[in-house]
């Protein structure tokens, strides 16, 4: 019994590359919508918080509580800055030494902190400024609201977005895909006629169809993901900085969802396609 094609054919190069490019479009949506939550993560650890300690308080208290606070969840990093750094700091941004003309140094000692993502919100921080108030060496506790609600309602704008445009595009994707199996198949269907007239099963016939389509698939992924690893690895080398943005765990998940979808997606199309041509008498197959 002859098979259902060659593998290395122009049906099977055109197929395998129709399926690439919408592979290509739909990881390119995959890596935007991951580079986008690990861009959002990294904004808001980068939103700076003040802690103003009192003029009585001792540096050993201070350091004290900046181990504290190095040892709860919400906390990312922090940084100590006594009264004589912050005046350093001042009289250079400033160019000019305060302490000179008002006969004593006006700052205070701080902790700077950076709080991990999942608790740069709203509610979040009332109730970290709540626990660090409780604390009787804290004179005050400063944050950027407007900046946190704005950053946080703008990123809440943009998933929303991308995860629409990642459901749609998985829709056409289905789409697209479906349509080139199925004119691939369509070419097949006296073919697929001719093995039911010699007994062969269902089974069977699929077999070769589904194999046929699983590799077109599979190759479809590699070449997918390699155009993606490549175009990673041009925006990190234009912009450095954007390693911290795109990881290694975000280029594993995408080159790992891109291959999942272009074999399951092959796979459930030929599926699809080969019953239908399967469950057609002759006469019907001269009229589609």
């Amino acid at each position: 019994m002859r098979r259902a094609g060659s593998f290395l054919n122009m049906q099977f190069i055109t197929s395998s590359i129709s399926t690439m490019l919408v592979l290509l479009l739909l990881g390119m949506v995959v890596f935007f919508v991951l580079s986008a939550n690990n861009l959002s993560n990294y904004v808001r650890e980068n939103i700076g918080f003040t802690i103003l300690m009192s003029d009585d308080t001792k540096e050993s208290e201070a350091l004290k509580l900046q181990k504290e606070l190095n040892g709860k969840l919400f906390v990312k990093e922090s940084d100590y800055i006594s009264k004589e750094q912050a005046l350093k700091e001042q009289t250079e941004a400033m160019g000019t030494d305060p302490a000179e003309f008002l006969g004593y140094n006006p700052f205070t000692a701080s902790i700077e902190i950076k709080l991990n993502a999942e608790y740069a919100n709203a509610d979040s921080v009332q109730w970290i400024e709540k626990q660090i108030l409780k604390n009787k060496n804290v004179m005050e506790v400063n944050y950027p609201q407007d900046l946190l609600d704005a950053v946080n309602r703008n990123i809440q704008r943009i998933s929303m977005f991308l995860l629409g445009l990642a459901a749609l595009l998985t829709l056409v994707s289905f789409v697209l895909i479906n349509n080139t199996i199925r004119l691939a198949i369509y070419s097949k269907r006296f073919l697929i006629h001719t093995m039911k007239l010699v007994g062969a099963s269902w089974g069977f016939i699929r077999k070769p169809f589904l194999v046929r389509n699983i590799w077109i698939g599979v190759l479809a992924a590699f070449i997918a993901d390699g155009i993606l690893l490549a175009m990673a690895y041009m925006l990190i080398k234009y912009e450095p900085e954007l390693v911290g943005i795109i990881t290694s765990e975000t280029l594993l998940w995408v080159m790992c969802s891109v291959f999942v979808f272009g074999v399951t997606i092959t796979w459930i199309c030929a599926y699809i396609s080969i019953n239908k041509y399967l469950r057609m008498k002759a006469s019907e197959l001269y009229y589609i």
